[in-house]
């Protein structure tokens, strides 16, 4: 059985790899020839020296990708069939009685060695390829402390709520899952009040919207769509990069609005208006709720084959553990590390779904401000952001969680 195993998780991986290194290549592919020759549906987005940087930012995006993928996927390798993750185990101590915590800082220490060696190409990205494009904005010293930050809230959250998850595991029996999935839920609906006000401080600034005409403008906006928001903060996104985004966190009294400050610098009051109208949309529309329900739906899911594999001797002794002197330890570690190899071929269903959220939330903004002020905000955030106007139509359908400039302009103008 371990031999099958191994063999079934060595082909998901090959077939991933292969896929992702197909859809990059047919993505450039297409990028570089429409390079050649730009239609006039594009040059009326970005003078010609604009759409020639975009397909630069591009393919250089897909170069690294290209690595990413390969260098990724050796290195998960080596993790799952080196060793390291039995030795590891070991260090820890041995046998059933290991202890909730130590099993769940074993999964903590883990996951924190094996995402260790992607920060050479997290920094690459960082401060190679976005600088060499002018988007990044931060320093070293800003990166080395985000990560410092990142891994003590990873820590802070991660141990506790690991270590709850094993302790159901060892005092509920077979429906421990059960219980498990209402943990993280709850969880997860606490988080979304709580990461505004807690975490994200820890990385930005968050300020009222300064701008007296503006906010009472979007605010109008926002009582006439029915979106009764507390404040419309602005966030200091530009203090790393010159990428721009709006969004709005929380539920109930506890729902604000968030622009980041490059939005607000690079859009007119009207195409503000539309971006606000269009965030308001996902809430009137009920994406949210309904993206709630559908990852319950998943977790539910995984967290039922997972107390499976927590079962299945053979699931941990493919990977070198001792099934008989293991905890739980090592089958919630495998599950996270190989999930990915089955999740990943659900990206397209997800991005469908997404992109029918996308198009709602278009029409909605449309109904409030118009499909020209949307249309010319999408154009503009299109050339601000190098964005690419020309992908491969399978790459978009298996990674865009947004539909294309292009598609978006069709629907909209559709409506007028």
């Amino acid at each position: 059985m371990e031999k099958i195993i191994i063999a079934t998780i060595l082909i998901l991986i090959l077939a991933r790899l292969i896929w992702e290194s197909a859809l990059s290549l047919f993505n450039m592919a297409e990028v570089k020839r429409r390079g050649l020759n730009p239609p006039e549906q594009i040059l009326e987005v970005m003078d010609s020296s604009t759409f020639a940087r975009s397909v630069d930012y591009t393919l250089a995006k897909e170069r690294l990708n290209l690595f990413s993928g390969f260098y990724g996927t050796l290195i998960l390798l080596a993790v799952l069939f080196s060793g390291f993750l039995p030795w590891l185990y070991s260090f820890f101590g041995s046998g059933q009685g290991l202890g909730v915590f130590r099993e769940s800082m074993y999964i903590m220490s883990a996951m924190i060695i094996i995402s260790l060696p992607e920060l050479p190409v997290e920094y690459y990205s960082q401060f190679r390829l976005e600088e060499r494009f002018g988007f990044n904005k931060s320093t070293l010293k800003l990166w080395i402390t985000d990560k410092i930050k990142g891994l003590i809230i990873g820590l802070g959250i991660g141990v506790p709520l690991i270590s709850l998850v094993i302790f159901l595991i060892s005092r509920l029996g077979d429906f421990w899952w059960i219980w498990a999935f209402a943990v993280l839920f709850v969880f997860q609906l606490v988080m979304m009040v709580l990461y505004p006000m807690l975490i994200l401080p820890w990385f930005n600034k968050l300020t009222p919207l300064s701008d007296r005409d503006l906010r009472q403008r979007l605010m109008r906006l926002a009582d006439r769509a029915g979106f009764k928001a507390r404040a419309i903060q602005v966030m200091d996104g530009s203090k790393r990069s010159g990428h721009s985004n709006a969004f709005f966190t929380g539920f109930g009294r506890f729902r604000r609005i968030v622009l980041f400050d490059t939005l607000v610098e690079q859009l007119s009051p009207e195409e503000l208006e539309a971006v606000l109208a269009h965030e308001i949309g996902h809430y009137k529309k009920g994406h949210v709720p309904k993206m709630l329900a559908l990852s319950a739906v998943l977790s539910l899911a995984g967290l039922w084959i997972l107390a499976l594999l927590i079962n299945a001797p053979w699931f941990v002794q493919a990977f070198g553990f001792d099934y008989q002197q293991s905890g739980p330890g090592p089958a919630l570690l495998l599950f996270g590390l190989l999930s990915g190899l089955f999740t990943f071929w659900l990206s397209p269903l997800l991005g469908l779904l997404s992109r029918k959220h996308e198009y709602e939330s278009d029409r909605f903004a449309s109904e409030y401000t118009g499909p020209k002020s949307m249309i010319n905000a999408l154009r503009k955030l299109s050339r601000k952001n190098l964005s690419n106007l020309t992908p491969h139509p399978l790459y978009s359908a298996f990674y865009y969680s947004h539909p294309t400039l292009f598609e978006r302009e069709r629907a909209l103008q559709s409506q007028s």
